[in-house]
């Protein structure tokens, strides 16, 4: 039985972090055997707004390690570095001829970063949405797992293939319309900074990130340093955003019991009676969060130095990923007619 394709890519910029884990890799782990997987690490895109690359193989090849380490299997989906797919770059030429600049200028995301980055408003930036686009398309993925912010993206690129199909499918679909995909079924887990503005991030207010490659010193450092209060002012009283959000990590990696206690002495807690010691609270995160996150880190670590089973991996991930693109490519080149022998 043929199973549906799901695409998704990770830029190798910063460090993954709890947010990374739990928002989206945690799900992709519990879809590899439902569907045809490809995961790529999206290194062009990185470069429209990191050109400095002296860090980049480095990051690369993290980011392949780290998603080993949390459980994406490479034998089992198509894990590849979107630079050795020269297909997709093929692919991002013909989609650019049907993308229009007032569209691309209109991308909330080209706005947000021409204001972050003035200084680098490249080409690369304001065809990030096509070659995203390419990326998808380049392997006829039907489900694609997008946030919010990445929903105007996916709309382009559906509209990409529809131009395509009418302008060059003479009633064929040669590129299908891929579709938004939340295989959780319900709402992701949302993660806020420790410090309760935003949510983490994979380059910003790091002692505030709780990242898998933090070593044990450092994650009990940061969660007691992470913010609380002086506790309720009256019993059964909601949450503060920051409170609700260390019940959030401690129902992700406690045991229900260690939970369900602090929940009561949450709820029994007011002005005068604070029976809720969040001192207590922050210990016992800590130490099931180095709990948690110390394997992962160590399975990275001995990955990254293993320079051999890197390569092999990304190679193998290459050539499974090159053979999906070129079958999508030749059908393009053969609908446009730009195949002459």
């Amino acid at each position: 039985m043929n199973k549906d394709r799901v695409l998704t890519g990770i830029r190798p910029t910063g460090f993954l972090h709890l947010g990374n884990y739990f928002g989206a890799t945690r799900n992709f782990l519990a879809m590899q055997a439902a569907y045809e997987c490809f995961v790529f690490v999206a290194d062009w895109h990185s470069l429209t707004t990191h050109p400095d690359t002296s860090e980049l193989r480095n990051s690369v090849r993290r980011v392949v390690a780290e998603n080993i380490a949390c459980g994406l299997n490479p034998d089992q989906v198509t894990l590849y570095v979107q630079s050795d797919v020269p297909e997709i770059a093929e692919l991002y030429l013909y989609l650019n001829m049907m993308a229009y600049k007032g569209e691309l200028e209109k991308t909330t995301t080209f706005k947000d970063k021409v204001r972050q980055h003035p200084d680098n408003v490249n080409a690369g930036l304001l065809t990030y949405p096509v070659l995203q686009a390419a990326d998808i398309l380049i392997h006829r993925a039907e489900k694609v797992p997008v946030g919010k912010d990445q929903e105007q993206h996916l709309e382009m690129a559906r509209n990409f293939a529809q131009r395509f199909n009418y302008r060059y499918g003479q009633g064929e679909t040669i590129l299908p319309e891929p579709q938004a995909f939340n295989y959780s079924g319900g709402e992701l887990v949302k993660i806020l900074s420790l410090d309760g503005n935003g949510k983490m991030s994979k380059s910003e207010n790091a002692m505030n990130t709780i990242y898998l490659a933090d070593d044990d010193d450092l994650l009990r450092k940061k969660i007691m340093k992470a913010k609380t209060d002086q506790g309720p002012a009256e019993p059964n009283s909601p949450k503060p955003d920051y409170i609700e959000n260390l019940f959030t990590l401690m129902r992700l990696v406690s045991s229900p019991d260690t939970v369900a206690r602090f929940e009561a002495d949450y709820a029994a807690s007011s002005a005068g009676q604070v029976v809720i010691r969040y001192g207590d609270m922050k210990k016992q995160l800590a130490e099931d969060m180095v709990r948690f996150l110390q394997p992962i880190r160590e399975k990275t670590n001995a990955m990254l130095a293993d320079e051999q089973y890197l390569a092999t991996v990304m190679r193998q991930g290459a050539e499974k990923a090159r053979a999906s693109a070129s079958a999508t490519l030749q059908a393009v080149r053969k609908a446009i007619g730009v195949k002459y022998y």
